[in-house]
């Protein structure tokens, strides 16, 4: 279940969509978009700049029409080169692509925290919490690590103490 704000991000990503020639590609629904979710990112007016000729183009490019998803048209851009010419547009698409990858490793994280910093460990110190966590998070990565190796690097690092 999707929390109204992620509901309202998704539909007002809705507006990049190319399908049917564009008829969902809104201006000021992109406008609106950008303001609220990625205000930092970009500056509206120099979007604006990029987003009218884009639409003018788009119809009339052949490489531009009978596109109907967000990532065939971001796609598209790459492929022709016009990047260059939309750069604004292409990093707006990209960011509303990589959305889902984010919302998920951001779930994930909190879910491993959750498991981790339990009553036991309540009081732990925020550097041990984020090893505990990085080990967790990322078990293909620490399955590889043997505790010979943890060992000897702890051995390693007592001798350098010593020689302080």
């Amino acid at each position: 279940m999707f929390s109204g704000q992620a509901m309202n991000l998704l539909t007002l990503s809705c507006a990049l969509s190319p399908g049917d020639s564009y008829k969902s590609f809104n201006i000021d629904t992109i406008c609106t978009l950008v303001e609220k979710y990625y205000s930092m990112d970009f500056s509206d007016s120099n979007l604006q700049f990029q987003l009218r000729p884009f639409l003018f183009y788009a119809h009339r490019l052949p490489s531009l029409k009978n596109l109907s998803t967000i990532q065939e048209l971001c796609s598209c851009l790459v492929a022709t080169g016009q990047t260059k010419n939309y750069l604004l547009i292409n990093r707006l698409l990209c960011l509303i692509m990589t959305l889902p990858v984010s919302t998920a490793t951001t779930e994930r994280s909190f879910s491993a925290m959750k498991i981790i910093k339990s009553k036991l460990r309540n009081k732990m110190r925020l550097g041990f919490l984020a090893n505990s966590m990085t080990v967790y998070s990322e078990k293909k990565i620490s399955t590889c690590i043997s505790f010979e190796s943890i060992i000897d690097d702890f051995k390693s690092l007592e001798t350098r103490k010593a020689s302080l």
